[in-house]
């Protein structure tokens, strides 16, 4: 069962990516997770208020605040680092960062054990999630398709990549900011698993409320504007209550499973906006995508003899 929910929670965080994806082609994406995270805060404080749910002790509620905050920083340092670095470079280190990280503190400080079957589908699919993340090549702007990839003639002429690509300190900065971006995620995923089994939903509510505050103050560093035309907004909103759902779903997936085995099912949330972009919008995928595809099935049966 746990297995179960952690595939639908993958299939929900990939659906949010793929209108998320499609909102930010016209509107600068912090501005579009900022939206967002306002619709999943919103629709996490419905079952507190249908059910009436007492009040979680304050570990609960510092688990989920840190989920929060990870959340946020993740979520605007990547698109930082896609604004600034080559996308093909920055999505799958800050993707794989954020499933490496909690697969090991899952093993060295839970007590994980995944079977030899379950180990070496994990194995399997952090390179399958590398290649689903890498997509096309090239520098990503503000606008970007739902497979990760923007035609330059729809670029700013300021964001265009240009002959020369930066070099130095310049061509490090968004790799290190990838690399917070994926940490902050993992941190997300990790203090999320932390939160008790009887602490209800309020922890969830916290940690969208958190996410909001922290995207919001990043907004001026980005240079993005807080608001959005209402169908965009709307869509967003949308996509955010998907990843309310997608995190509810991760939540209850570590309860009946390792922490290892749940946030690697999890993750694999790339192959939805792939798989959506060459069903719905008829889009091409490059041969990488469709390996990664393919190795994400296969570490997904390893996973499930595990």
């Amino acid at each position: 069962m746990g297995e179960l929910l952690a595939l639908t929670s993958a299939l929900c965080f990939g659906t949010t990516h793929f209108l998320s994806g499609l909102v930010s082609r016209r509107h600068h994406g912090v501005t579009v997770a900022a939206c967002a995270q306002a619709g999943g805060t919103a629709v996490s404080l419905v079952p507190v208020l249908l059910t009436h749910a007492a009040p979680a002790p304050p570990s609960a509620l510092a688990w989920g605040a840190l989920s929060g905050v990870g959340t946020g920083v993740g979520v605007a340092c990547l698109y930082r680092a896609m604004n600034t670095g080559p996308m093909s470079v920055v999505v799958p280190v800050s993707d794989i960062t954020a499933v490496g990280v909690p697969v090991a503190a899952g093993i060295a400080f839970l007590g994980d054990r995944p079977s030899p079957s379950a180990l070496t589908g994990i194995a399997l699919a952090l390179p399958a999630l590398w290649l689903i993340s890498r997509g096309g090549t090239g520098h990503a702007p503000t606008a970007q398709t739902p497979t990760g990839r923007t035609p330059t003639a729809q670029m700013p002429t300021a964001q265009r990549p240009t002959a020369q690509p930066p070099t130095g300190r310049r061509a490090a900065a968004p790799l290190v900011t990838a690399l917070i971006a994926g940490l902050g995620l993992a941190v997300h995923f990790f203090a999320l698993a932390r939160v008790p089994a009887d602490a209800g939903w309020w922890p969830v509510v916290v940690s969208r409320v958190l996410s909001v505050a922290v995207i919001l103050a990043l907004l001026p560093a980005v240079g993005a504007s807080v608001r959005l035309p209402w169908r965009a907004a709307v869509t967003a909103a949308a996509a955010g209550a998907l990843g309310t759902l997608a995190t509810v779903l991760y939540l209850l997936a570590t309860r009946q499973e390792l922490l290892s085995v749940a946030v690697v099912l999890s993750a694999l949330y790339p192959a939805v906006p792939v798989l959506l972009a060459l069903t719905v919008l008829r889009e091409r995928i490059t041969r990488p995508q469709v390996a990664g595809v393919l190795g994400a099935g296969a570490a997904l049966a390893l996973i499930a003899l595990g």
